[in-house]
């Protein structure tokens, strides 16, 4: 940036001090909050995010330095809001993938599920890869498969949640025959993304401030020497016992 299109010290000091005003009135807000969705603290919270990313601009164009702080942001992959303001309904949609990390473990798993709950027709549906997904999902639970999936021979991929509202709750049967689509983005309350990419994004954070500082390396050597033998025997031990409850 040419030194012509600089802000000046002055407004960089006035955006320094409207963050000031935004956090008083954030933690005002926060204080006098009439429940856990008070507009009141939303709309605060919005203001001060503002301000922030304002002051943290011009900071950076006048200086060149930066907050310590991450100014958050809008999720570019959603347009805003549009749906009604008091839904009547609302509407869950997940996408979970895995992959078939071990696939004679996940046999193994329907087979047994299949030995204790046989119909009877001599049919071993467990013998394919298929059909023993379809065991699987039919007998335990979809979250249950979540919270453990290596015990069913799976690697978690990347998952998300979208919570939709709407005026009126569907009539039984509407969508069953295409339950994922039409779905309105502008109708979208909140999602929740769980991806390896955030995984990788927060690993770099990490080896930066490692470059930076590495004494911190020592604080880390000094908690593992610290921690008691015994402790690491135990949940040795606890693994060992989760072990034996899957394989049964």
């Amino acid at each position: 940036m040419s030194d012509a299109a600089q802000p000046t010290a002055a407004e960089v000091r006035a955006a320094a001090e409207a963050v000031k005003t935004a956090l008083d009135r954030h933690l005002a807000a926060v204080e006098g909050r009439s429940g856990e969705d008070d507009p009141a603290v939303y709309e605060a919270f919005n203001q001060l995010a503002a301000a922030a990313e304002v002051y943290d601009e011009l900071l950076y164009d006048r200086y060149d330095e930066v907050t310590p702080f991450e100014i958050p942001g809008t999720d570019d992959s959603l347009p805003p809001y549009t749906g009604p303001e008091e839904p009547n309904a609302v509407s869950v949609l997940i996408r979970r993938d895995y992959a078939v990390a071990e696939p004679q473990r996940l046999l193994a798993q329907a087979q047994r599920v299949e030995a204790a709950v046989g119909d009877g027709t001599g049919t071993e549906a467990s013998g394919t890869i298929h059909g023993a997904l379809g065991i699987l999902f039919d007998e335990f639970e979809a979250d249950e498969i979540a919270s453990r999936p290596k015990e069913f021979g799976l690697e978690e991929g990347d998952s998300t949640l979208w919570v939709t509202a709407s005026d009126e709750a569907a009539e039984p049967g509407a969508w069953l025959e295409a339950p994922f689509e039409g779905v309105d983005p502008q109708r979208v309350v909140c999602r929740f993304d769980v991806s390896a990419v955030f995984d990788d994004e927060i690993d770099d954070d990490l080896d930066d401030l490692d470059e930076v500082d590495e004494p911190g390396a020592e604080i880390e050597d000094g908690i593992e020497d610290e921690l008691d033998p015994d402790l690491d025997a135990d949940l040795d031990e606890d693994e060992d016992l989760e072990a034996l409850e899957a394989d049964r």
